[in-house]
């Protein structure tokens, strides 16, 4: 190893100068491992897969394909999502015993409350607001409609001198109504996840919010994502819950 000796400096000049020159080094060193750490680090965060979000499909119940909850007494309360659904309720599901609902206005879910002839007087207003809720009146705005109930045997589709479309049902005999039943719902987190139901019911929910129609309020699709990014949820788990129309949240607090 050779050394280069400046004859114009003095022994102790030359060694404090190749002391320095080596402390420089050494401090190039250090950053260059430091910089070949870094670099390795970053190889490795891009050589790991990517992740994304798995989404495990979860068993549905026979009546989650149409609109459903339960009572506050555990009876089961099914609507249609569309004009067939409504008929394959009543043709399929309604036995003697249960009890039609719908809203008093055109357009909206034939609701069937199963045992509802057994049903308390609590659990009827419940079914009677899922119908309203689910109704065209929650398009409109409305802050409450009529809902009628009645018996299986008192609907039909044989109507003289008029003809009943897929859907709907002309009815026979007297109704049950509920008058100005209001169209306002809780959504929240309950024993089986996130549940939807109707604001009079006695369920109890976490992290609860009310929900009302309202024409300046967001649109379905928007209202899932706000509600998605609350429960830390995806979105689809709130789109075929909610009511078509726009909606306005408030706190449980703030009930218009």
């Amino acid at each position: 190893m050779r050394i280069r000796l400046f004859y114009n400096k003095s022994v102790h000049e030359n060694a404090a100068y190749y002391y320095e020159l080596a402390k420089e080094s050494r401090e190039k060193i250090i950053g260059l491992l430091k910089a070949m750490e870094e670099t390795k680090k970053e190889m490795n965060e891009a050589a790991k897969p990517e992740k994304r979000d798995v989404r495990v499909k979860k068993t549905k119940e026979w009546h989650e394909k149409f609109h459903s909850a339960f009572t506050s007494g555990g009876k089961l309360m099914i609507g249609g999502r569309s004009a067939q659904q409504n008929d394959q309720l009543v043709s399929k599901h309604m036995e003697d015993g249960d009890l039609f609902f719908h809203a008093d206005i055109q357009g909206g879910a034939v609701f069937v409350l199963k045992g509802g002839a057994q049903a308390s007087e609590e659990e009827m207003p419940e079914a009677a607001q899922m119908a309203a809720s689910f109704s065209n009146a929650w398009k409109n705005g409305n802050a409450s409609v009529d809902v009628y109930a009645v018996e299986k045997k008192q609907l039909t589709k044989n109507m003289s001198g008029g003809f009943v479309p897929a859907g709907a049902f002309a009815i026979l005999g007297e109704r049950r109504w509920f008058r100005a039943t209001k169209l306002i719902m809780r959504i929240g987190l309950g024993e089986k996840g996130i549940q939807l139901v109707p604001e009079c019911s006695k369920i109890r929910l976490k992290d609860e919010l009310m929900l009302v129609p309202a024409l300046s309020g967001k649109d379905k699709g928007a209202l899932a994502k706000s509600l998605a990014k609350r429960f830390s949820l995806h979105p689809d788990d709130f789109l075929e819950l909610l009511p078509n129309g726009k909606t306005k949240t408030l706190e449980p607090s703030a009930k218009r």
